[in-house]
């Protein structure tokens, strides 16, 4: 993951007022720094887009998105076939990409196992680490925001939403509740997966607290292939994870 973001070949399309977004699109051959720098505003309207918890729409206004600065990854679980489901309380959100800040794990040692902090100043939690598919042991996700502040109303919605894509066929909305409910207004939580970027949390195994450690991994296994699980660890507890590209939030 530590060098996707760089190399997204995409692009929002300059939106009008009646843009939605099925225009949003990713362009070929331009770096993600370009994209961004082409773009010097961002509104996105996603006027199809029908809340689950609305009955009438007629007279509601269209939904704006806007375009964060820089790409975020969500860690997501969930049936890859799935367009919507329960469990989104327990994914996460890296607002920066992890993987330049992350630590080789054949670097733990030296860099991470004597003060347990990253030279890039996140904490290593010993019982609890992510890896992505090159091997880096990253930061942990922080978790993933599920209510909207509504700047109108000064109310606190249950729900927040997510332009989100996997830098293939399918960028759409995804939808978080407060309870743990989400919903792709488009596609599948495959379509919008993006298959390069692997990531995994690994936990002691049964053998209990200490027991998972980056020295017991075999660095041979990485770079894991696009779509593939990521390694076993000997005494670790292993749980995959999709990730699915950011590019804004509705406003």
């Amino acid at each position: 993951m530590n060098s996707v973001a760089n190399k997204i070949i995409a692009a929002f399309l300059l939106l009008s007022t009646a843009t939605t977004i099925n225009s949003l699109s990713l362009q070929q051959h331009r770096s993600r720094r370009a994209w961004l720098a082409s773009i010097p505003s961002l509104a996105l309207l996603v006027p199809q887009y029908v809340n689950a918890e609305d009955t009438n729409t007629a007279s509601k206004p269209k939904s704006k998105f806007q375009r964060y600065p820089a790409i975020r990854f969500i860690a997501a679980l969930g049936d890859p076939s799935a367009s919507s489901g329960t469990g989104a309380d327990k994914w996460g959100l890296w607002r920066d990409d992890p993987g330049p800040r992350g630590v080789y794990l054949n670097n733990y040692e030296s860099r991470l196992a004597k003060t347990g902090v990253a030279p890039a100043g996140w904490p290593f939690q010993k019982d609890d680490w992510w890896v992505e598919e090159h091997g880096l042991i990253m930061s942990n996700p922080g978790d993933l925001p599920r209510k909207k502040f509504d700047k109108e109303t000064k109310e606190i919605l249950p729900y927040k939403r997510y332009v989100v894509t996997g830098d293939r066929e399918v960028t759409t909305v995804l939808t978080v509740f407060d309870d743990g409910r989400w919903e792709l207004q488009k596609g599948s939580l495959y379509d919008v997966t993006h298959l390069p970027c692997r990531s995994a949390r690994y936990t002691p195994g049964a053998d209990g607290p200490g027991s998972c450690t980056p020295p017991n991994a075999d660095t041979k296994m990485f770079p894991v292939k696009p779509g593939a699980e990521m390694p076993a660890i000997n005494g670790c507890a292993k749980q995959d994870y999709a990730v699915l590209f950011v590019l804004g939030e509705e406003v």
